[in-house]
């Protein structure tokens, strides 16, 4: 299928810079039941049927983003997925020079080597340390991974480290937000509970590969990053139960769509599931696990257009996009949302 099917024109001023305060004010463009309407996300609940349950992705992000020195040399990497106790893949910049067996030094007590190098400027990094070890240093060391759209003239301001993290945030392991979750707040919580939905978790620790723009002219040549995933037993428990009585599958953001969808059998069960997932979706997908999708607004030409153009359909979602940049809505990880429901089989 053609990219530029999934291209529009947004005003840089639509793109949010920092989150609406309090979270749950953020705007909500309501396409479910046909409609189009203007709401904002404390409206949920009311959206929401008793008996529903709505999972979130529990990934907490790390702070991903180093600046060290190859020599002389200044070097900032972006880890975008673990590949073992003390070893990441990484973004590089400037990669051209980095060699296997270069070492990028970030702190007297943080340092790395160049294990391998891939393409787009990618490296494998195996750290001086690993585990608790490693997170501590990049909690010392690191900044918090904001998407390259979110320009700061000082950088990541100190409040990025908890506008930028869900209320779900539990499992260390992402290097971007998912960023549907960033909407929640504890109240917000408690009014889902009150109206009779229940709730479950998921895990997916996203990687940079998500803001990775789509340079290939048609979806069949972009290749996914992989990331890894999870569905507990008791999740896939309470997905069972829910669709036993009759309750609808309520997903969280785009992660947690992609994980349960990962997991899910041809005949739409959830088993417990882990393990790395590339999985990605494009119109004509026939989705298996869920029936309604919180979402914010994404990229142009990007896997999450694809991917909620494939849930909704491609002209009504170009067409909310439309009506959304008319009404002034936010766009992006910090901006506002929109609730979909399963429109394509």
């Amino acid at each position: 299928m053609r990219v530029d099917l999934f291209d529009y024109t947004l005003p840089e001023e639509r793109i949010a810079r920092f989150p609406a305060r309090p979270r749950e004010s953020a705007r909500l463009l309501d396409l479910t039941g046909g409609r189009m309407a203007d709401r904002v996300v404390r409206d949920l609940p009311d959206l929401l049927r008793p008996g529903d349950l709505l999972l979130s992705n529990d990934t907490r992000v790390i702070p991903a983003r180093l600046k060290g020195r190859r020599g002389a040399a200044g070097v900032e990497v972006t880890l975008h997925k673990r590949d073992g106790d003390a070893v990441w893949r990484a973004f590089a910049r400037p990669a051209k020079k980095l060699r296997p067996g270069d070492r990028i030094v970030f702190a007297e007590d943080l340092a790395a080597d160049v294990t391998d190098k891939g393409e787009a400027g990618e490296v494998t990094l195996a750290f001086s340390c690993g585990g608790p070890a490693l997170m501590a240093a990049l909690e010392a060391h690191g900044s918090m991974p904001l998407p390259p759209y979110i320009k700061r003239a000082a950088g990541e301001g100190a409040e990025d480290s908890q506008d930028y993290q869900t209320v779900f945030a539990a499992r260390d392991g992402a290097v971007a937000a998912p960023t549907a979750g960033l909407h929640f707040t504890p109240a917000l919580l408690q009014a889902v509970e009150a109206k009779g939905v229940k709730r479950a978790l998921v895990t997916l620790h996203v990687g940079a590969g998500t803001f990775l723009p789509v340079k290939a002219d048609d979806t069949d040549d972009h290749v996914m990053h992989t990331e890894w995933g999870e569905v507990s037993a008791e999740t896939a428990r309470a997905i069972a139960e829910t669709r036993a009585t009759g309750g609808r599958i309520v997903a969280t953001g785009t992660t947690t769509l992609r994980v349960l969808e990962a997991a899910a059998n041809d005949d739409g069960t959830v088993p417990a599931w882990s393990g790395d997932t590339d999985l990605f979706i494009t119109p004509g997908y026939r989705f298996k696990a869920v029936d309604m999708l919180l979402t914010n607004f994404h990229l142009p030409k990007s896997t999450l257009l694809m991917l909620v153009s494939a849930f909704a359909g491609r002209e009504r979602i170009l067409a909310a996009y439309d009506h959304a940049i008319a009404q002034g809505y936010r766009f992006f990880s910090y901006g506002d949302a929109c609730l979909l429901e399963r429109t394509t089989p």
